[in-house]
């Protein structure tokens, strides 16, 4: 029985001998792989950039998300563009200018006269507009034109109904003010010195058109006064009382379409 017991405990030590030289020799083959790594390469040297920025996606068209960002930027500066290089200078300010002729300080109200201004300057922008759209926008839409390129083509129509309604004493006063020699061509004047030359003129424009306005009211204003004091009612303030009579006469002469004829008419042929 003895023996037996020995003979089974060699042959176990004899399997537990193998499998553990197995198992070394398996250890020992995985750590020779994993340590056999191949040499680094060496580093490749930089190549100049051969290009500029690409905006574009799937072919020459600009991306969506390019034109949305062109869009947005635009739209936050469209006030002051509307502002400086449209009619609703000389517009807003006649109309204004109106208001206080009349003797009315809240009617019609801010709201009403910067509205009928805003549509007012989009029919007389309308021609440069779709000038505009068509040299510029849908070309550079079409991704037939650059950025700059449509720029370029886009200033155009709007530089000469800026320079067709500039006056010429506020040019040449911006130009001097900018230290530069006044070109013989006008189209060769710059943006940054026709923009405020044809603010100073709408303003000029817009003070006129509104010296014409007052003076009938003016002249009823001093009937009105003369005819108080004539009656001893000194006071009475004379301009509640000159107030309907202003309003009469504002409405038998149709001011508002007389006044909004002249507005549009004055930029007649300048589109």
């Amino acid at each position: 029985m003895t023996a037996l017991l020995r003979e089974r405990a060699g042959r176990w030590a004899t399997r537990v001998g193998v499998v553990t030289a197995a198992g070394a020799t398996l250890l020992t083959v995985t750590a020779t792989a994993a340590l056999a790594v191949d040499d680094p390469t060496a580093p490749v040297a930089p190549t100049a950039p051969t290009g500029g920025l690409d905006i574009s996606i799937g072919g020459d068209s600009p991306s969506s998300a390019i034109t949305l960002i062109l869009a947005i930027t635009v739209l936050s500066i469209a006030p002051a563009l509307l502002l400086l290089v449209t009619s609703f200078t000389k517009i807003v300010v006649v109309l204004s200018l109106t208001r206080n002729a009349l003797g009315l300080q809240n009617s019609p109200p801010n709201q009403v006269l910067t509205g009928l201004a805003f549509f007012l300057t989009l029919f007389v922008m309308g021609p440069v507009i779709a000038d505009i759209n068509h040299l510029a926008i849908q070309p550079y839409l079409d991704g037939s034109m650059s950025v700059g390129q449509a720029y370029d083509a886009g200033v155009e129509p709007l530089k000469h109904f800026l320079l067709a309604n500039t006056r010429g004493d506020e040019l040449k006063l911006m130009v001097g003010l900018s230290g530069e020699q006044m070109p013989a061509d006008q189209d060769a004047v710059s943006m940054l010195t026709l923009v405020p030359a044809f603010v100073l003129s709408e303003l000029k424009s817009a003070f006129i058109i509104g010296l014409v306005v007052f003076i009938p009211f003016l002249v009823l204003d001093m009937l009105v006064s003369a005819a108080l004091m004539a009656m001893g009612m000194m006071m009475v303030p004379p301009v509640i009382v000159s107030l309907p009579f202003k309003l009469l006469l504002f409405v038998v002469v149709d001011g508002w379409a007389l006044i909004t004829t002249a507005l549009v008419g004055s930029y007649a042929g300048s589109g």
